[in-house]
């Protein structure tokens, strides 16, 4: 079966910067969308960036700028590059996937999660 397995979190200072990994298994990686959302306690799990199987990316304004998602189709891996980290960042990362053309903001969309890396930025 499809899993999902996030690495990378951590705790981190005001404008530094963390890598997330996310290793998949168990799918023909190169014909997912894969993308990362978040979620901190008592919200609701956020998107924050796509990546469809031809490489387009999509980001959410709250991270433009300051995060990159990418993939190494040759690794099955995913990966978000996120810097100048704010408080506002921290939250529990997640991974998900999908083999579906183009991309969505909606969880829902996404049937494969991993679970999860948590971040956490201070002030």
């Amino acid at each position: 079966q499809v899993q999902l397995v996030e690495s990378g979190g951590g705790s981190v200072q005001a404008g530094g910067s963390l890598r997330l990994s996310c290793a998949a298994s168990g799918l023909t990686y190169s014909n997912y969308c894969m993308a990362w959302f978040r979620q901190a306690p008592g919200k609701e799990r956020e998107w924050v960036a796509a990546i469809n199987n031809d490489g387009v990316t999509a980001y959410a304004d709250s991270v433009k700028g300051r995060f990159i998602i990418s993939r190494d189709n040759a690794k099955n891996t995913l990966y978000l590059q996120m810097n100048s980290l704010k408080p506002e960042d921290t939250s529990m990362y997640y991974c998900a996937a999908a083999y579906r053309s183009g991309w969505s903001l909606a969880p829902r969309w996404y049937p494969h999660w991993g679970q999860g890396t948590q971040v956490t930025v201070s002030s």
